[in-house]
């Protein structure tokens, strides 16, 4: 019988548990996958804790790669055999084998491993949505990206490249700040020594930069206005140091005529149409060469537990996944 991460309480790593499941087949309009390999994302850490409300006992995860087994009745875009990956639908990509909604797949063209696209279907295309939508970028601007090393933010630094735009990522470490640099960021601010907003100050002449792309949350809230041009925009796509407080939003008017928002990957990707075409965008930049996403670091999905508690505490860096 296959294995799965499930949990029965919220918490921390500890209440993730190694568990037999039945898969079943799959009915209409699902297939059946068996997982390559598996995408470990901060996101699974506040399903896991209860910042993001479940119903419980659960599965966990939102992103993975494999192989078609089984597709149900209506199911015509996968067949058995096709490499697929995903990012969204109900959670359980922590998973050896499950049944999912076939218009949540992807198919995977040659050239974009399965080990590479679970890196990508969260990260990838949370980073085309932040900088091709959100706030789109049409090359020749400066912008401030948080935790510039991490999973998303090495991606972002990659694309932001290739769209001719300047980057300043803050990150934790000197080894973390050549990693951002190695991967197209142009300026690195070291935060545990250096105060981000004097350097964004320093690095733009004083003007600041039109937008903050910040995964970080309660950290650099609410110095990132602090960064903003005039009339620019503030983008809260993430809250790895814990969420935003609660804040006047006349501190908007008086930081600049300044725009916030919170947008979701959920949202940006809610039909299949955008998914696919955003997904088509991602991996024409993986096959021209100029985004490459491998795996940091690997663990084996019954040592997700473990995985949490690197990635919680900030020894990871990258992308990292889980195998099979």
């Amino acid at each position: 019988m296959p294995h799965a991460i499930r949990f029965h309480r919220n918490g921390g790593p500890e209440v993730l548990q190694w568990e037999s499941v039945d898969v079943g087949e799959p009915g209409a309009g699902e297939v059946r996958v068996r997982h390559t390999a598996i995408g470990l994302n901060y996101i699974d850490t506040y399903h896991r804790g209860g910042l993001y409300k479940l119903a419980l006992p659960s599965g966990l995860g939102t992103e993975g790669a494999g192989v078609v087994e089984a597709v149900g009745p209506g199911v015509s875009d996968v067949r058995p055999g096709d490499r697929v990956a995903y990012s969204g639908g109900p959670l359980g990509a922590y998973s050896e084998v499950r049944v999912m909604p076939a218009d949540r797949l992807v198919k995977l063209p040659n050239g974009v491993s399965d080990k590479v696209a679970a890196t990508l279907m969260l990260k990838g295309l949370t980073v085309q949505y932040l900088l091709r939508q959100t706030f789109p970028l049409k090359g020749g601007e400066t912008i401030l990206f948080h935790a510039a090393a991490g999973g998303v933010g090495l991606i972002a630094c990659q694309w932001a490249r290739a769209l001719g735009v300047t980057m300043i990522g803050t990150v934790g470490s000197d080894e973390k700040a050549a990693l951002a640099r190695a991967n197209g960021c142009a300026h690195t601010i070291v935060y545990t020594r250096e105060n981000f907003v004097e350097r964004v100050k320093q690095i733009t002449g004083g003007k600041g930069v039109p937008v903050v792309y910040d995964g970080v949350g309660k950290d650099t809230f609410p110095a990132s206005l602090d960064c903003l041009s005039p009339r620019g925009m503030f983008v809260s796509f993430g809250n790895a140091s814990g969420p935003i407080a609660a804040f006047d939003i006349l501190l908007l008017s008086q930081k600049g005529s300044l725009y916030a928002t919170r947008p979701t990957l959920a949202t940006y990707t809610a039909s299949r149409a955008a998914m696919l075409a955003m997904s088509e965008e991602m991996f024409s930049l993986v096959l021209a060469g100029k985004l490459t996403s491998e795996a940091r670091q690997t663990y084996a999905l019954k040592d997700a537990a473990q995985a949490h508690r690197d990635l919680e505490s900030r020894k990871t860096s990258g992308a990292t996944i889980l195998l099979p």
